[in-house]
């Protein structure tokens, strides 16, 4: 399988949810299309972008149901079903694979803070569990508490269905491990907006987004441009960018990114507790960054 099986460009998804609270699954529709029309090459649904957390697994399943259904072969669509429950991350994956789906994306075990050893007995059991479901891992210590080191990743590499890496631990040493330890169509992905095109000079093939939502286009412009040698071009969108990328991380994602939406009118709705709106002052400086960008 081909390290760029899941694209280039993949949007980590917000989940609409409808004034009451619900889920508003019509607006995850839209939003879905909007986005594979406008730059990404996959979607992940039910990330912590997606704010997995808070929902119920009959949510979960059923979000992935709508959007594979509306998006079709257009994208990939990768479900998030990770779980610091090895046992409810099967199950999750399981069903989640009925639906033909494109992969999952599977976080580090959370909480609990299993050793390395731990950690690849736990993501090796889900894989033998789905062996015909490609595999993304996600390491993001700063949520988990937890990292899924370079030798482990190499380790699970060898595992057939295993096929790439969301590293969002913001250490470029350590992506540029991964990348001299694992087979050289193992994908890596950057796990943050600001640095994907510092990690595409490690051997990264792409992003897994939030900014995407907002400039998907300019984000696989980017990618592009540096695939072409166009070193220059690449970082002068990196540069127009960056502001953007700050401010959608100037507190908790998804926040901002569900605060910008809702600017441009999109109506994705509030976030669940214990995640909330975006303070005043905030909510200011995201705007005159959107209005510079005129996305706004």
């Amino acid at each position: 399988m081909s390290g760029e099986y899941f694209g280039r460009v993949i949007t980590a998804m917000v989940t609409p949810f409808a004034e009451d609270g619900s889920v508003d699954y019509r607006v995850a529709e839209k939003l879905a299309n909007h986005l594979v029309e406008n730059g990404s090459d996959g979607l992940v649904i039910c990330g912590t972008t997606g704010e997995s957390p808070t929902l119920s697994w009959s949510e979960e399943y059923e979000l992935f149901k709508v959007v594979k259904q509306a998006v079709g072969t257009k994208a990939k669509i990768i479900a998030g079903t990770g779980s610091n429950s090895t046992s409810e991350a099967i199950a999750a994956t399981q069903k989640a694979a009925k639906l033909d789906l494109d992969g999952s994306l599977q976080v580090v075990p959370y909480y609990n803070k299993p050793p390395q050893a731990g950690q690849y007995q736990h993501f090796k059991a889900i894989a033998q569990a789905c062996p015909d479901l490609p595999m993304m891992l996600y390491n993001v210590p700063g949520r988990t508490s937890s990292n899924l080191e370079p030798e482990t990743v190499a380790n699970l590499a060898q595992i057939a269905n295993i096929v790439a890496i969301k590293e969002a631990s913001g250490n470029l040493e350590q992506a540029c491990k991964i990348k001299c330890l694992t087979p050289a169509n193992f994908a890596i992905y950057s796990g943050e907006d600001a640095l994907a095109l510092p990690m595409m000079t490690v051997g990264s093939v792409g992003v897994v987004s939030v900014a995407s939502h907002l400039v998907g286009k300019q984000m696989q412009s980017m990618i592009q441009a540096f695939n072409q040698g166009n070193n220059q071009q690449a970082t002068k969108i990196q540069m127009e960018l960056f502001p953007l990328f700050q401010a959608l991380f100037m507190t908790t994602s998804p926040i901002p990114v569900k605060a910008a939406l809702n600017l441009q009118g999109w109506k994705v709705g509030n976030l669940r507790t214990p995640l909330c709106e975006l303070q005043l002052d905030l909510l200011e400086s995201l705007k005159i960054v959107l209005k510079e960008l005129n996305l706004v």
